[in-house]
């Protein structure tokens, strides 16, 4: 078992501000591992009929546990997971309560109340760049072409098949079970055609005839794809800019890994690798400051910035993603910043090396290039 530090202090720190954690993240990510690996923790597996007897009267429950610490592992397969933890948040405050699950708590019917200000999220992501670490490896195109479930980056061979079984799972077992979902055909095809298609606009109508379903179902679906974590949808940042982009979002796919396989990719191409880093330039920047915060910027033009990090009442931080410096155009940046000037450029490389970030200037244009790692820790030293 390998430890993932990071992780293990994440959900440590937000012991710190609830005594219920929810540990949420995508199918077969390390949630069980990574519960596993939680010290002095009683670890119960809620698919066990025996675990589900055990809790099956809440309060006695959670009297024989006082002072402990449980792992509930996949709580939803419990007949009320929300009535134990909302019990558990009020009256038990002495159980430290770590529950897992696929989704995000209020998008299943399963869960009927949302232990809203109750509990401390905590999202577990494919690997980080401090996964890798603990992992022993800084081979960034193995991540990338492998992706970032750790069975399948540690796999021998490229796990081709086990992608797609991957894929059946999490029909049969997080989307039909938690969302109700009905048409399968059409969920697969538009599942297969944003990985093909991640990191591009996405409009429901493109969708809507090669999966025969209508745009409202699309839409839908996206919905559920999102809340599964299997997709993340980035909005663009737009304050009024006449030539902006200002409702098509972008949508990526969750995985490089399975973003390579839906696109044919057994092994990458010099074009492959700025994209790809992209995606794991948005992995870190989720695992580090969540969805909420990240957009992206576009002109009706074409001028783009990949991410835009919003900051209440402060200008907002530009990120471009570029796998070598060399490749940094500044036109888009400047366009950017004569829109929305004062606040910091980044330029994320992967030939950047971490603590050795270094500023140019491109006339008034100020842009600082900077490793995966220094990006994360200069956007948090920026927001002390």
């Amino acid at each position: 078992m390998v430890d993932r530090h990071f992780w293990q202090k994440r959900i440590s720190d937000a012991w710190q501000r609830r005594s219920i954690v929810w540990l949420m993240g995508v199918r077969r990510v390390g949630k069980t591992v990574l519960a596993r690996s939680i010290p002095d923790a009683e670890y119960l597996d809620c698919e066990l009929p025996r675990t589900r007897a055990l809790v099956a009267d809440p309060e006695g429950f959670l009297e024989s546990v006082q002072g402990r610490t449980i792992v509930l592992d996949e709580i939803h397969r419990l007949a009320s997971p929300s009535e134990l933890l909302k019990i558990a948040a009020d009256h038990f405050p002495r159980v430290r309560i770590l529950a897992t699950g696929s989704s995000t708590l209020g998008a299943s019917s399963r869960f009927r109340d949302t232990l809203t200000g109750r509990k401390a999220d905590v999202w577990l992501t494919p690997m980080t760049m401090d996964d890798l670490d603990d992992f022993g490896s800084v081979d960034l195109r193995h991540r990338m072409l492998r992706g970032g479930l750790p069975e399948f980056f540690l796999a021998s061979a490229l796990p081709e098949a086990e992608l797609d079984e991957w894929a059946d799972a999490f029909w049969a077992r997080d989307i039909l079970e938690l969302f109700r979902l009905e048409r399968r055909a059409a969920f697969r095809r538009l599942f297969e055609l944003l990985m093909a298609q991640s990191g591009g606009i996405f409009e429901a109508t493109r969708f809507a005839k090669p999966c025969e379903a209508s745009r409202t179902t699309i839409s839908n679906y996206l919905g559920v794809l999102e809340a599964a974590f299997a997709m993340h949808v980035i909005r663009p940042y737009a304050e009024g800019g006449r030539a902006e982009i200002v409702s098509a979002p972008k949508v990526y796919g969750f995985d490089t890994g399975f973003v390579c396989h839906y696109r044919g990719s057994t092994s990458l191409r010099p074009d492959d690798l700025g994209p790809l880093w992209e995606h794991l330039v948005l992995n870190e920047l989720h695992a580090h400051v969540g969805r909420n915060s990240i957009r992206y910027w576009r002109t009706r033009h074409g001028s783009e910035v990949d991410f835009v990090l919003v900051r209440r009442g402060r200008p907002p931080v530009a990120v471009e993603c570029k796998w070598s410096a060399a490749e940094f155009e500044p036109a888009a940046m400047k366009s950017f910043r004569t829109a929305y000037p004062g606040g910091p450029c980044y330029v994320v490389t992967a030939d950047t090396s971490t603590g050795r970030s270094y500023e140019r200037t491109y006339g008034l244009l100020s842009v600082r290039f900077a490793s995966v790692r220094d990006l994360v820790r200069l956007c948090e030293a920026d927001d002390e």
